[in-house]
Parts: structure tokens; sequence; C-alpha cells
């Protein structure tokens, strides 16, 4: 049989270990006597850490009562929502039988255009409990309205629902590929405009022209005798704007600076009174060369 090895002397196993006797009274005849050592030099914690089992079995066990663990933790959220969502029905309840229920909506802001689109997209019934109201949601469905740029919603208690709503601007009537559509500052088409119903609005044609009119439409608003005469604004190659008057005559503006050519148009109608004298076409592309071409009758 091997010899075991224990306190770092080696032993006989047929023999067994003998122990000293414990004296009973300080020995006589003696040398000093030295205090037996610990057979560990490992404090009690940390000797635990060092026996942790670290085997592969073990591992295997801890990750799936991890696993498990987790499928518990998600089972009691799953009730958890079951529970809250039944709390507030219960509450819901308990203020509707308070007399917080829904009586009155009142929409602040819309255009009549608008009313009835807004309207459509509230979805409550009178009597519902106010604090079931979902004010998000809510404000998601009626910004989702093509007139609707932005919505606030205030919930007065105990019966009455306020919505503001802020609407596009409306800034021209774009055509373009047969279409005729209305659009804002930010050339966002607005979804259920008419453009019949829009006469006033500068009229800009051609691809591109919608994003580029908030530049141009409120420099010739800017000048009244000029936009009372125009038909409409063509965007020439995505890069300029020719002004196309009601008497057919037309206006050339260069693709760079536009407001400084109108400036010039500006000056030259307050000298000669050009809008009122007649002409067939003004070329203002070249600053240093303004062309104008008048009509027969002003020559």
């Amino acid at each position: 049989m091997p010899a075991v090895v224990r306190g770092g002397r080696r032993q006989s196993s047929s023999q067994a270990p003998k122990r000293a006797a414990a004296p009973k009274g300080p020995a006589r005849g003696r040398g000093p006597q030295r205090r037996p050592q610990s057979a560990s030099g490992v404090p009690g914690k940390l000797a635990a850490i060092g026996r942790l089992d670290l085997s592969p079995r073990a591992v295997v066990i801890s990750i799936a009562a991890g696993a498990l663990l987790l499928v518990g933790v998600l089972a009691t959220g799953a009730r958890a929502e079951r529970i809250s969502a039944a709390f507030g029905q219960g509450m819901d309840g308990v203020t509707a039988s308070m007399g917080l229920k829904l009586q009155k909506v009142s929409i602040e802001g819309e255009s009549p255009e608008a009313t009835r689109a807004i309207q459509q997209a509230v979805q409550l019934s009178a009597g519902q409990a106010m604090t079931s109201i979902d004010l998000d949601a809510l404000r998601d469905r009626i910004q989702a309205v093509g007139w609707v740029k932005e919505a606030r919603i205030v919930r007065l208690l105990p019966d009455t629902l306020v919505i503001q709503v802020v609407e596009h601007d409306r800034l021209a009537v774009w055509q373009s590929a047969g279409q005729v559509v209305v659009i804002d500052t930010q050339g966002q088409v607005i979804n259920g405009a008419d453009p019949g119903r829009y006469a006033g609005l500068p009229l800009v044609v051609g691809r591109g022209a919608d994003e580029a009119a908030g530049e141009i439409v409120p420099l010739i608003a800017q000048r009244p005798r000029l936009m009372s005469r125009m038909d409409a604004l063509v965007r020439v190659d995505g890069r300029r704007w020719d002004l196309r008057l009601k008497d057919g005559s037309v206006i050339l503006l260069p693709a760079q600076d536009p407001e400084a050519a109108l400036i010039q148009l500006d000056a030259l109608d307050q000298r000669q009174r050009l809008l009122d004298l007649g002409f067939t076409r003004i070329d203002l592309r070249v600053p240093e060369a303004i062309t104008v071409r008048l009509t027969a009758d002003a020559a």
C-alpha cells in the first residue's frame, strides 16, 4: 500500500499515528516548550473559496439554474403586467364613478378644411374615464393628419379635453408631372388640401420647385406690384427661376442671388414704370448687362 503523506512526514500505513499526551502541568527539567502551529495557513473564508467546485458538471448545473430563474422572472413579469392592467381598469372605474368622465372635446387652431379630419382622428367616446385617455397616442393620431404640423393636448378635469393644433402654412400650389398639390414652407405636400380652393397662392412649376419655393416666394411677396402681375414661377434646370406674368411676358432670374436681381428690377420699375410700360422679356441673369425687350406699343 502506498504511503500517505500528511503534514510533510512519511509514515508507514501499518503503523497508527501516535498522539502525544497532553501535559497535565508544566514539565520539569525540560527546555522551553513550543506552541503547536495550525496545519493550514489559510484563513477560514479564503479556504472556503479554495474549496469551490468548478467541475464541468457544477458549471452546467449553474447555467441550468440561471435559465430556470430567468424563465421565472419573465413569467412573473407577465403576471405583473396583467395585474397592473387590472389595477388600471379598476382605477378607471373608480374615477368614472367620481364623475371624471369625458364629456367635451375642444379643438383650437384648426381651419374649416381640417376640422373634419381632426375630429375623425380623435377616436374618443363620451363617458369614458378621463384617466383612460392615452394623450401620447391621441397626439400621434392627430399629427398624422396631413393638415396638422403640431398638436398639444391638455386634460382639464373633470370632463374636458382641449386639443390645440398648429397647421402647415400654405405657401404655394405646386404643379409637376401632371399633378397639382398644395405645399408648405418646407416644400411638404399638405395631404387633403384642395388646390382649387387656393387660387390666391402662387403657382410654382417644375421638378424641384417644391423644395426651392420657400426661398423665392417670400421675395416675390415683398413686391406687391410684381406679385399682382405674376402668373407662375417656373423652375428651370433645377437651378433658377423664370417669372411668367399674366400678360405672357417673362422675367429671367439668375441662378445666384435672385434677390439682388429683383432689387435691380425694382429700380428700373421706379424710374421708368417698367411693369406698366409693357415688355415681352427682361433678362436679369447678368447683372452688368440687363436686357429688356419691349412690346411694339411700348417701343
